[in-house]
C-alpha cells in the first residue's frame, strides 16, 4: 500500500471508482468536499451542478436516489472518481490541498481493468493539474483524450449552469454517437 499523507486532523481519504464494464469516459475531480465525504457519495453538496448537468446530458431524473443516478451514469458509459485517494485538506475547498500530502489513485491499474475509457474529463483544472503533475508521467504509452471542464462546484460560480452544460455536453455524450 502507498504510504498515507502526512499525520494532520485534516486527512481525507477519497472513494472506490464507480465504473462498469462498459465505460468509455471518466470524470475525474480532485478529492471529495466535506458534503460528499459525510454521506459517502459523489457530488453530493445540494448546490453542485454535477447530477443536473449529467441528468439533462444523459436524460435521467436528477432526483432519482443516488444508486439509481450511478446505475444511470453508467448506462451512459460514464465512470466517476478522483484523481487523489488521500491528502490533507481542511474544509472543501480544492485551493486548501496541501500539495505536499498528495497521495493519486492507480490509474494504470484502473485503466487495465477499463479498457474502453479513451475521455478523461476533469471536473475544474485543480484536477486537471494534479494529474498532469502526478499521474500522467506514470501513464506513457496509454492514449487518452483529456478535457478540462469548468467545476461544478458552487464555489466556481463565475460559470452559469448554462454555460457549464454548454461545455460539459459534448465532453460527456457517447463518443458512439
Amino acid at each position: 500500500m502507498d504510504s498515507a499523507p502526512g499525520r494532520g486532523d485534516e486527512q481525507v481519504w477519497g472513494f472506490a471508482p464507480v465504473a462498469s464494464a462498459g465505460a468509455r469516459v471518466l470524470v475525474l475531480g480532485s478529492m471529495p468536499g466535506v458534503a460528499s465525504l459525510r454521506q459517502a457519495q459523489y457530488y453530493a453538496h445540494p448546490r453542485n451542478a454535477f447530477w443536473p448537468l449529467a441528468a439533462r446530458i444523459c436524460g435521467f431524473d436528477p432526483v432519482l436516489d443516488y444508486p439509481g443516478r450511478l446505475r444511470a451514469l453508467q448506462a451512459c458509459g460514464i465512470a466517476l472518481w478522483d484523481v487523489l485517494r488521500a491528502c490533507e485538506r481542511p474544509g472543501s475547498l480544492d485551493a486548501d490541498i496541501r500539495n505536499d500530502t498528495l497521495v493519486p489513485n492507480d490509474f494504470r491499474e484502473f485503466l487495465g481493468r477499463h479498457p474502453g475509457i479513451v475521455r478523461v474529463c476533469f471536473n475544474g483544472a485543480k484536477a486537471a493539474a494534479v494529474y498532469r503533475r502526478h499521474v500522467l508521467p506514470g501513464l506513457a504509452g496509454v492514449s487518452l483524450q483529456y478535457v478540462e471542464l469548468p467545476s461544478t462546484s458552487p464555489a466556481h460560480a463565475a460559470a452559469s449552469f448554462e454555460q457549464k452544460l454548454a461545455a460539459w455536453a459534448p465532453a460527456l455524450k457517447s463518443l458512439d454517437e
